[in-house]
């Protein structure tokens, strides 16, 4: 009998049940379902861990697995985060337009120009923008989540892979496209509110629910979207795909003299992993309730490529860790939890030097230890000795055993 995919990579399964431990725990612990040891602001930001988490797992294919430093996943990120935005704030105002109505009802013109009164009088105009045509249609705005981001990621890289850009290069393009397109958003005439981006997302309109519901709510999203793109993220890079990724990696000219496609490989992941970095974002900004162009600046996805350097590339798991520590340390120390470190002559407060704290962790990572966290699961296996069932087959202990050569 062929054995299943979770038999074949038993450390999917260990990452479910994990994931599942903590969204049991994190629920019976919460002020809406339980016993309200973890409040409310805490649940969102490790549903916003969990976004970043997926978001780390696309950026662990695309570099870890592919060898392509994209500087520019972030924008995928924040453009997936806009699309559902536009429908939160779009059909939020139309509930508050409607219920500021008298007797007698608008008509479907005179709702439309309220609704747009509303959205964009701070930008200085009243009239709703064409990429706003679908904003009231939950359907269409989470079809275009993928769509948007998707259609991007395959226009840019059909472009920059068909030129064969690779390297330094090819990093420096995706930061060039996210810089020109969070330039661009800043702009009023962008539709999008310019630097004010979309706020108010916190709330599901039609859903009468408060914010201790909704957050373990989105929480629960966030992490089965995970678990899915973990399980995916598996699958990808187990089999025949995931060689080949792996091949461009490490040597891309013997790849392609092998006869494989690498233009179309690295098309195929890059899309796939904008995908994934747009439904990340389009969970993490309803929980952090605002988004706006700085959200997509280059120094965003920066922090990605640190957050996969420190938990360890090339592995799934260490990609979530690293995401899942350095975004909770993060938030402690910014959020003025650490104690100012008093060194007589100065006073370290590390709302201010958490950056350069963070800069430094990459440096040593990448200097003392390139395999990241990740690397103490090979130290802890290391320490054990490996079973190696059957008599050796020769008078060395690396010789090979009986059931090696079976297999």
């Amino acid at each position: 009998m062929k054995p299943g995919f979770l038999s074949k990579n038993p450390s999917v399964l260990v990452f479910l049940l994990v994931l599942a431990a903590f969204t049991l725990g994190v629920t019976l612990m919460s002020e809406a379902y339980g016993a309200g040891v973890v409040s409310t602001s805490f649940v969102k930001t490790l549903g916003k861990t969990l976004c970043l988490c997926l978001i780390a797992i696309a950026m662990d294919l695309i570099w870890g697995y592919t060898g392509i430093l994209s500087l520019g996943h972030f924008a995928f990120f924040g453009l997936g985060g806009y699309m559902i935005g536009m429908w939160l704030m779009y059909a939020r105002t139309r509930e508050i337009v409607l219920g500021s109505q008298g007797a007698l009802p608008p008509t479907p013109q005179e709702l439309q120009d309220a609704i747009a009164t509303q959205i964009f009088g701070v930008v200085g105009t009243s009239e709703l923008p064409a990429i706003w045509s679908f904003a009231g249609s939950l359907p269409a705005q989470l079809a275009l989540v993928v769509l948007v981001p998707g259609l991007l990621a395959l226009i840019f890289g059909w472009l920059a892979f068909r030129s064969r850009v690779t390297g330094v290069y090819l990093s420096i393009l995706t930061q060039a496209m996210t810089l020109a397109l969070s330039l661009y958003l800043f702009q009023n005439e962008s539709g999008l509110r310019g630097n004010n981006g979309l706020s108010g997302l916190q709330n599901i309109p039609g859903v009468a629910a408060d914010q201790d519901h909704l957050s373990i709510w989105f929480l629960w999203a966030s992490a089965g979207m995970l678990a899915a793109g973990y399980m995916l993220a598996a699958f990808v890079t187990s089999g025949k795909f995931g060689s080949v990724m792996r091949g461009i990696r490490d040597d891309e000219a013997r790849v392609r003299f092998l006869g494989y496609s690498v233009e179309s490989y690295k098309l195929f992941i890059f899309t796939l992993t904008a995908v994934i970095a747009a439904i990340a974002g389009a969970l993490y900004y309803p929980q952090a309730g605002i988004i706006n162009p700085g959200e997509m600046a280059p120094i965003a996805s920066i922090y990605l490529a640190v957050w996969v350097a420190i938990g360890g590339r090339g592995r799934l798991y260490g990609a979530v860790v690293g995401a899942a520590f350095v975004s909770l340390v993060s938030t402690w120390f910014t959020g003025g939890r650490a104690p100012d470190l008093n060194l007589g002559f100065y006073t370290v407060k590390w709302v201010d030097w958490w950056q350069v704290l963070l800069g430094l962790s990459f440096v040593l990572v990448t200097l003392l230890a390139p395999k990241g966290l990740a690397g103490l699961v090979d130290l802890v296996q290391g320490l054990r000795h490996p079973n190696r069932g059957g008599d050796p087959m020769g008078p060395g202990d690396g010789s090979l055993r009986e059931e090696e050569a079976v297999e």
